[in-house]
C-alpha cells in the first residue's frame, strides 16, 4: 500500500527475493488454483468465495495483527498532517479523504492466494472507511468475469495498462500492490517523484527514496505464508524527506529498463511512450 502524498504511507515492495524464491511462490500459487470445472460458476459464485475469503482472514491472528500495523503507520501519518496543517477531524474520519489504486492481485476467481490479497483489501477498504467507490484495481490478467464481479463489488476497474505510472500529486492515495516486480514500484515513485549497483541502475527512484523511508513488517503467520510473505507497510516521514539532498528530487527521467534482465512487469505494448495514464 502506498501514498503518493509527501509523508503518507504505502504497503512498499517486498524485501528483495531471490529468482529461486519467486519460483517458488508462483509454484505455490499455482498449486492453489482450482479445477477448471470450478471455473463455470457465475458472478455470485465468486463472490462467495470472496466472501468466505474474508470470513477466514478476519478471524485470523495475522488480520487482528495486521490492523495494529496499519493503525500505527496511520496513526503517525495523522500526526504529521496534525503538525503540519493544524486540526483535523477525529479518526478514523480523516480516513475518508483517502483513495486507493491496486495492482497486481491476480486471477482471484481461480486462485486461492489472490482471493486472500482481494480479501484483504475489502477489510482494509471496510476497516478504515474508505469508500469504494474510491477505490481503482487493475490486473492485466483480469477476465471478463472477474471484472464484472469487481463491479458488483464496488469498486472501480481501470481500463488500461497503466504500468504503476499513475500520477496523483497530493490527494493521498493508498496503493496496494502484493508482490509485484520492482519496476512497478520504481514507475510509481516516478510519476509522483519531488544500494545495489542493480537498483541504481534499473531501478534509481526506489533507491533514492530508501533514506527516507519507514518500514513496518506485516506479521508472518504460517496460514497466509504464502499471500503476505515479506509484505510490509512502508511511509515517507516528511522530515527525512527534507533531509535528502536537493540534487534527489532534480532528476524526473522516465524509467528505462531496456537493458534490465528479470524484469517483473507486464507491459503495456498498446499505449504510446508520451501517453499519460489514466486518472480517477
Amino acid at each position: 500500500m502506498a501514498a503518493a502524498e509527501l509523508g503518507s504511507w504505502r504497503s512498499a515492495p517486498s524485501r528483495r527475493r531471490g529468482a529461486g524464491r519467486r519460483r517458488a511462490r508462483l509454484e505455490a500459487a499455482a498449486a492453489t488454483r482450482e479445477p477448471e470445472a470450478d471455473l463455470e460458476g457465475d458472478v455470485e459464485s465468486v463472490l462467495r468465495r470472496i466472501r468466505e475469503a474474508e470470513k477466514d482472514l478476519l478471524l485470523s491472528d495475522f488480520w487482528s495483527s495486521a490492523q495494529k500495523t496499519l493503525q500505527e503507520c496511520l496513526g503517525k501519518r495523522r500526526e504529521q498532517a496534525e503538525a503540519a496543517t493544524g486540526n483535523l477531524p477525529e479518526a478514523p474520519g480523516e480516513l475518508c479523504s483517502l483513495q486507493c489504486v491496486s495492482y497486481g492481485i491476480g486471477s482471484f476467481a481461480s486462485c486461492a492466494v489472490a482471493r486472500s490479497q482481494l480479501a484483504f483489501l475489502l477489510l482494509f477498504l471496510e476497516k478504515f472507511q474508505v469508500p469504494r467507490h474510491r477505490c481503482w484495481v487493475y490486473d492485466p490478467v483480469f477476465s471478463p468475469r472477474e471484472v464484472a464481479v469487481l463491479q458488483a463489488l464496488g469498486v472501480n476497474v481501470l481500463n488500461e495498462n497503466e504500468e504503476g505510472k499513475r500520477g496523483v500529486w497530493l490527494e493521498p492515495t493508498v496503493f496496494y500492490m502484493p508482490h509485484c516486480g520492482t519496476a512497478l514500484y520504481n514507475n510509481l515513485l516516478w510519476r509522483n517523484w519531488l544500494l545495489t549497483r542493480i537498483l541504481r541502475n534499473h531501478y534509481p527512484y526506489v533507491a533514492k527514496v530508501l533514506d527516507a523511508t519507514e518500514e513496518l513488517a506485516l506479521p508472518q503467520t504460517p496460514r497466509y505464508e504464502d499471500v503476505f510473505n515479506d509484505t510490509s507497510v512502508h511511509w515517507f516521514p516528511l522530515a527525512k524527506l527534507r533531509g535528502l539532498p536537493t540534487a534527489v528530487w532534480m532528476s524526473r527521467e522516465e524509467p528505462d529498463y531496456r537493458d534490465c534482465e528479470d524484469l517483473e512487469i507486464i507491459r503495456n505494448e498498446a499505449r504510446g511512450p508520451e501517453a499519460a495514464p489514466s486518472t480517477p
